[in-house]
């Protein structure tokens, strides 16, 4: 196993992403489990400690199945006007399928783009004070 990793071209860092697979060598498995991250690659060993995606995959899933739900149930309405149980019936199994399928590649992915670009947590500049 070479220790050397040419650096990703954005299109691999993507394609890495939605794979689920590891950000530096694109063979290695991310997860464990479903959303979670290995301690590290079991390809490479890169090490998965620096990874901190926060909320954001979880924020992007909700704002496009939003859009996509209240669009959908908004047409349905206005042009059918079926009963509650029916929109329950509709919308309930829409809802956990558009947020919970994509979720895990959209943490990848946002892994995966950290990874490419160095993204860090933000420290405190120290100034010298003359």
């Amino acid at each position: 196993m070479s220790n050397f990793h040419a650096r990703a071209t954005t299109s691999q860092a993507i394609l890495r992403g939605i794979a689920c697979k590891c950000p530096r060598c694109g063979k290695g498995k991310l997860f464990s489990g479903f959303l979670t991250l290995r301690p590290s690659c079991d390809q490479c060993e890169q090490d998965y400690s620096f990874i901190d995606a926060g909320d954001g995959p979880a924020v992007f899933i909700i704002l496009i199945a939003g859009f996509i739900v209240v669009g959908a149930a908004l047409i349905v309405e206005v042009k059918f006007q079926p009963p509650l149980w029916v929109h329950a019936a509709l919308w309930i199994p829409l809802i956990l399928a558009v947020t919970l399928w994509p979720l895990r590649a959209m943490k990848s992915l946002m892994i995966s783009l950290q990874f490419h670009h160095g993204a860090a947590e933000a420290r405190p500049v120290r100034q010298n004070h003359q």
